[in-house]
């Protein structure tokens, strides 16, 4: 598969790495769990990202690429379910968006306008009123809410259901690819500035080893959720998203271990980034239900 970027895509990816850079840093008077972005997502906005796969010569593969490379950023902004999922929905849909699941509280319910309602195997759509949410306290750095009553829901069909419950897939692995690059990247950071017995600690080939491991998972995460942006094949999606859920448990609890007692403080950001991880650990089923969806797409006939 030939990953060369077009001139439309090589253009689009620089633009918003210049859009990004003022938000690369966490606020030095910040030491909580949630970063919200109200700023990044207006500029977002302004500048008409959230429509990128609806552009013929950008597409989903371009918009799954910023999804991930928005990720990067310390701040928490409803992105993947917009540039992804969004596009597969009507207009009278607005965005932002949220997902509720089986009734748990949902990342950025707040401050969306549209929710999708996910009830077992089915998936309905709510418009979101002002007075429906209530804020809900989490050590996840999202902002996350819950309805404070039962929301009326619009179901959609069985094939709807199917089409959103991928691309609900390529957005959770595209943002998951983003954040655990981005953990990686502070840790190696970490590794390269800390000394212990008189050495840079990513001078020991142990933590190197470790390190590398990761870096290859994480690796795989990003080139599974490109392919099945590009393919919009099911079976992909399924993959992407099993392998990016089973592998962050993995990263995340290494990088952690890698920092010491620094990765368990609010000082260091590493936080910012492998908490959200961990709120999408168990979306769509978690790694169970990524399993149970890649042996019906991919392996039905074996």
């Amino acid at each position: 598969m030939d990953f060369t970027l077009s001139s439309d895509q090589s253009a689009l990816m620089s633009a918003l790495d210049r859009l990004a850079a003022p938000f690369e840093q966490k606020p030095t008077d910040f030491h909580g769990f949630a970063l919200a972005g109200p700023r990044l997502e207006q500029e977002l906005e302004n500048g008409e990202y959230f429509g990128i796969a609806r552009i013929p010569e950008l597409g989903a593969l371009t918009a799954a690429m910023a999804v991930e490379r928005l990720a990067w950023l310390p701040y928490s902004v409803e992105i993947a379910l917009s540039m992804l999922v969004h596009p597969q929905l009507g207009d009278e849909w607005q965005r932002p968006l949220a997902l509720v699941e089986n009734g748990r509280p949902g990342r950025f319910l707040a401050t969306a306008r549209t929710a999708l309602v996910v009830d077992g195997d089915h998936i309905g759509l709510a418009r979101v009123a002002a007075g429906e949410v209530v804020p809900v306290d989490s050590i996840f750095a999202y902002p996350m809410g819950r309805f404070s009553r039962t929301p009326q829901v619009t179901a959609c069909s069985a094939t709807d259901a199917a089409k959103l419950r991928k691309w609900l897939r390529i957005a959770l692995a595209a943002e998951i690819s983003g954040l655990l690059h981005a953990a990686i990247a502070s840790t190696v950071e970490h590794l390269s500035l800390r000394k212990q017995f008189g050495r840079q600690l990513g001078t020991f080939q142990a933590l190197r080893h470790r390190m590398a491991e990761c870096a290859v998972l994480a690796g795989g995460v990003r080139w599974l959720t490109l392919k099945a942006a590009a393919t919009a094949e099911d079976g992909d999606a399924a993959l992407a998203a099993l392998h990016a859920q089973d592998s962050a448990t993995r990263i995340v609890y290494d990088l952690h271990q890698m920092l010491g007692a620094m990765g368990m403080t609010l000082e260091h950001p590493l936080h910012l980034w492998t908490y959200r991880v961990k709120a999408l650990l168990s979306e769509l089923g978690g790694r169970s239900g990524q399993a149970q969806a890649a042996a019906r797409y991919c392996f039905a006939g074996a």
